[in-house]
Parts: C-alpha cells; sequence; structure tokens
C-alpha cells in the first residue's frame, strides 16, 4: 500500500463516518437510507454520460455486490434503530478486518504475509478493543439483539467488500462500477419505503430532504475512493485502514453526540497508528 492509497482510504474513512452519523441522526432510519440510498442512485445516474461502462465481466460481481449492500443497509438500520450510534457503529465496523482477511485468502488468492497480517491483526485489536469498551461503558446490561445486528453488519460488509475488490478489478472502470452499484443498491429501499409509507411519505422525508441527499452524495464519495483504492491495493489492508472510520465516528459522537472519548479510545488509536505503519511498510 502506497502513501498515496493510504491518503484516500483514510480521507473515505472519515466521510464515511459522517455520512453515517448523519443518517444515525435522523431518527427514522426508513427515512434516512431512502435519501441516502436515493442520493446515491442519483449520483450514479448523473456519472453514466461520463464513465466508461464496466466491462462485461463485472457485471456477476456487481449483481451480487448490490444484493449484499440492501443485506448491509437492513442490518444497520436495525443496529441503529435498536442501539447507540457510539456502540453500534465500531461493532460493525470492528468485525470486518479479519473477516475480509480470511475471505480475500479464501476467493481473492491473497495471503497475507507476516507484516500485512500483523498490521491487520494490531489495528483490528484496536477496533475490536473500542468496540467491547462501548459495550462495557454502555452502563446497563448488553442489547444482545443490537449487537447480533451489529455483528450481522460487519460480516456483511466483509462480504461486499470483497465481492467489490474482485468486481472493481474485472470493470477495468472504478467509475463505471461505482455509478452502476449506486443505481442498483440505491433504488431498492427508496421503493420500499414509498410503498410502505403510502400517502405519508412526501411530508415525512420533506423535513430531512436535504440532510439525507448530502449523506448519499458523501456515500458515493468514499466508497468510490475505497474502490479505487481496492485496484492499487491488497483487500485486507484496505480494509482495516477503512475502519480507522471508528476512530472519526467516536470523535463525531463526543463532539455532537456528547459521548465520552476516553482513555480506551485514544489506546486505540494508538493500535490503530502502529497496525496502519506496519501495513504501509508490508513487503
Amino acid at each position: 500500500m502506497t502513501p498515496l492509497v493510504a491518503v484516500a482510504v483514510l480521507i473515505a474513512a472519515v466521510t464515511h463516518a459522517s455520512w453515517n452519523a448523519i443518517a444515525h441522526g435522523i431518527k427514522d432510519q426508513l427515512l434516512a437510507f431512502t435519501l441516502v440510498g436515493g442520493g446515491g442512485a442519483v449520483c450514479g445516474l448523473a456519472m453514466l454520460p461520463f464513465v466508461p461502462a464496466p466491462a462485461a465481466g463485472a457485471w456477476p460481481y456487481l449483481l451480487a455486490s448490490a444484493a449484499l449492500h440492501i443485506v448491509y443497509q437492513v442490518l444497520l438500520m436495525r443496529s441503529f434503530t435498536l442501539g447507540d450510534f457510539g456502540q453500534m457503529y465500531p461493532i460493525a465496523r470492528g468485525t470486518a478486518p479479519l473477516a475480509v482477511t480470511v475471505l480475500a485468502a479464501l476467493f481473492a488468492h491473497e495471503v497475507a504475509g507476516g507484516r500485512q497480517l500483523a498490521g491487520v491483526a494490531v489495528a483490528s485489536a484496536g477496533l475490536v478493543g473500542l468496540a467491547l469498551w462501548g459495550i462495557r461503558g454502555a452502563g446497563a446490561r448488553p442489547h444482545w439483539a443490537a449487537i447480533g445486528a451489529a455483528v450481522a453488519t460487519g460480516l456483511a460488509i466483509a462480504s461486499y467488500t470483497v465481492v467489490d475488490g474482485l468486481g472493481v478489478r474485472a470493470a477495468h472502470s472504478p467509475l463505471g462500477y461505482i455509478a452502476w452499484l449506486m443505481i442498483l443498491e440505491g433504488l431498492v429501499i427508496p421503493a420500499w419505503a414509498v410503498a410502505t409509507r403510502r400517502g405519508r411519505f412526501r411530508a415525512e422525508i420533506r423535513p430531512f430532504l436535504a440532510r439525507g441527499l448530502f449523506g448519499g452524495l458523501l456515500s458515493v464519495f468514499a466508497y468510490g475512493l475505497v474502490l479505487w483504492a481496492q485496484t492499487r491495493a491488497a483487500l485486507a489492508p484496505v480494509a482495516a485502514l477503512r475502519e480507522s472510520s471508528i476512530l472519526v465516528g467516536a470523535g463525531i459522537g463526543a463532539v455532537f453526540m456528547k459521548e465520552r472519548f476516553g482513555a480506551p479510545r485514544v489506546a486505540a488509536a494508538g493500535l490503530m497508528v502502529v497496525g496502519i505503519g506496519l501495513m504501509l511498510h508490508a513487503g
């Protein structure tokens, strides 16, 4: 992983945490993800005239990824409905990097070297530790349904990460791939919201329109950077570095949601820095 790729993924991490915070801030999660998905689909449609179409070999991956992203969004909606942002976001993101390492070895034939594997493991230790601290710091019994939804979300993240890593490489057009992915995944939840809310839909969504669509724009930008990075680096370190968004999410929670940051999150940040250093110097 080159420094340029690392910077791109770190920017994606900040952007990703930002749109998740926007989505969590809209209490009606169906409306939140309707706007984020709809905003992403609009961006994808706007990109189509200006980007090359993905190669034929990428389409099976695109269709599989769109289905996995929809599952991911449903699970994330569920976890955000049941639990606090400062707990659910770290659990959902923290379970993904090690799962990606295993799936990448099985399906992408990317077997991590010693230093790269150490970097992923150290970074993941910081992320998982932060997630566990979030559960402990809740001051109440763990909400197992929320935790289960967040862990399942993490496994969905790992699955679509590997599928998209293979798909964007087969596409020969990262921009074309992201445009079609946003269209395919972005219209399902809005269609469901329109069908279920019927006459109430316009009135209910209007107060959140600008905020939600901005979240959709951020989601396209964040994942576009990740897809580009996956064409230039192995999947596992990109996934681990991307999940530094957990620390950004913790910062957003501390500043805007009055959640405590604390020494455990500082320690998690230190482990992330060590892990990033190992991944950048893996050869």
